[in-house]
């Protein structure tokens, strides 16, 4: 998202990539820009830059917008360099109010091709930052804009975004644009570099730590677990300086540094470390495979601080520590036929993609809201139990009592005990608790509920959308 669009990452509608101030998207449009009546209306420089975006790859990369003078004067990341580049010299660019007021100024346009679209960002993050274009600064909303920050002097230093940069005891990258394409960003180069982004205060040299339970990121091997000591000190820290020499544009030669060292790991007959070498390299030398931003992106529609509601969830839910990972499930069908379930997982507040996970009812026959969910929660418990992975630790049913009482059954079923389990019901926006007759109300303004609303909405949502897909391949068969 650019300075000219900064409100609009709470749109629902919109992806990563609509955040950039261009009036269209789709298919390559430079080919409108042909049209004779538009074109004359237009400066000489601006048809010049039309005539030449045309030619642009149509790879990811940055373009660079400049006026007469070869200032730049707009920078902007593409998936397309031909096609997102192309849809400002349309019509309607001249009349979009993002972008009216300037685009005749643009006399000629540049780009810089990038290997993924990751790396894309992080070259307009560094060009805007480095070259202050004047229509990359229209802070309209005086929103501060997100930065990535490592905490260098923990023992095990941590990763995160913030709007609210440190000074000291930090490396800075950014700012970045997009808060959304910056979390994409990250969660991409976390299955590479496999870094810590909690809170928590790792002291090496306490042997406790070895008995800390760590989160599901180390589960599905998107962290090291530096929390249970599974890391040194020392290899951590590799990872990190790994990671920032890729942030600094230093790609090729972070994978010329690692095929060295896993070659001297072989060579040392040290096989389990050349083996993950080696699936790093294959990871970073496809990250323009993984770096679909459209496609790693979380949501970035919550309206209220989710670190507020989780304390409101630990304060009306009794809990003695604040929660961390948050689970939806919620059924989809239509009149019975097709039925799905969501899955839906939140860490810190926030959705988390790749714990997402739907299933196909199998043992129900038509319309059973009630045993769909048992069915699922069933399913899903078993097989964590039987893996011995860690359980979230709060289990959301979207629905009333009556959902949350098949939830409980499923539990007793095969035998385990459940994390803190609750239902919402839509239409009071009630809060089931096993046990209690009567419901919870909370406020509707309050951020325990919020969370939930957002928890709940979003497994319904990824549940609708499961259940459309089968639905259209049934239709077609």
């Amino acid at each position: 998202m650019n300075e000219h669009n900064a409100g609009s990452e709470h749109d629902l509608s919109a992806g990563p990539e609509s955040d950039d101030a261009t009036p269209s998207r789709g298919g390559d449009t430079t080919e409108d820009t042909t049209g004779a009546d538009f074109l004359t209306e237009m400066p000489h420089g601006f048809r010049r830059a039309a005539a030449k975006v045309r030619t642009f790859p149509t790879s990811p990369g940055v373009y660079l917008m400049k006026d007469h003078a070869g200032r730049v004067i707009y920078v902007g990341k593409a998936k397309n360099l031909r096609s997102r580049a192309g849809s400002y010299f349309l019509r309607a660019a001249t009349t979009d109010p993002r972008t009216a007021d300037w685009i005749r100024e643009v006399c000629d346009i540049d780009f810089l091709e990038c290997e993924s679209e990751v790396d894309a960002l992080l070259v307009e993050s560094r060009l805007i930052k480095d070259v202050q274009p004047k229509h990359n600064k229209e802070q309209k909303d005086d929103k501060s804009f997100p930065y990535l920050m490592i905490h260098t002097r923990e023992d095990f230093p941590r990763v995160e975004i913030t709007r609210t940069p440190k000074q000291k005891g930090v490396k800075l990258y950014g700012p970045f644009a997009s808060a959304g394409a910056l979390r994409g960003a990250l969660q991409v180069l976390q299955r590479v570099f496999r870094f810590r982004t909690c809170h928590l205060d790792i002291d090496p040299s306490d042997p406790r730590w070895q008995w800390f339970r760590p989160c599901l990121l180390a589960s599905i091997n998107q962290c090291t677990a530096p929390c249970n000591l599974r890391i040194s000190k020392e290899e951590y820290r590799q990872d990190i300086r790994r990671l920032q020499t890729f942030l600094e544009g230093g790609k090729k030669k972070l994978l010329q540094q690692l095929h060295k060292e896993m070659q001297q790991a072989a060579k040392d007959l040290q096989y389990e470390k050349a083996a993950r070498l080696r699936d790093e390299i294959r990871m970073l030398e496809s990250l323009d495979e993984r770096g679909e931003l459209d496609t790693h992106v979380q949501p970035e529609v919550f309206y209220v601080d989710p670190k507020k509601g989780l304390k409101g969830l630990q304060k009306v839910l009794k809990l003695p520590t604040q929660p961390r990972i948050l689970e939806g499930v919620d059924i989809a069908h239509l009149g019975g036929s097709d039925t799905v379930a969501s899955l839906v997982q939140f860490i810190d507040g926030l959705p988390f993609k790749p714990g997402y996970r739907r299933y196909k009812i199998r043992d129900v026959r038509g319309v059973d809201d009630f045993r769909s969910i048992h069915e699922v929660v069933r399913r899903r418990f078993r097989r964590l139990a039987d893996q011995a992975e860690a359980f979230p630790d709060i289990l959301l049913i979207d629905g009333g009592k009556g959902q949350l009482n098949a939830a409980v059954a499923a539990f007793r079923d095969i035998g385990v005990d459940p994390p803190v389990l609750l239902s919402l019901a839509k239409r009071e926006e009630e809060v089931f608790l096993p046990g209690r007759p009567e419901p919870l109300r909370l406020s509707r303004h309050a951020f325990s509920l919020r969370l939930l609303q957002y928890v709940r909405d979003e497994a319904h949502r990824f549940a609708q959308h499961y259940h459309h897909i089968l639905r259209n391949k049934n239709q077609f068969k």
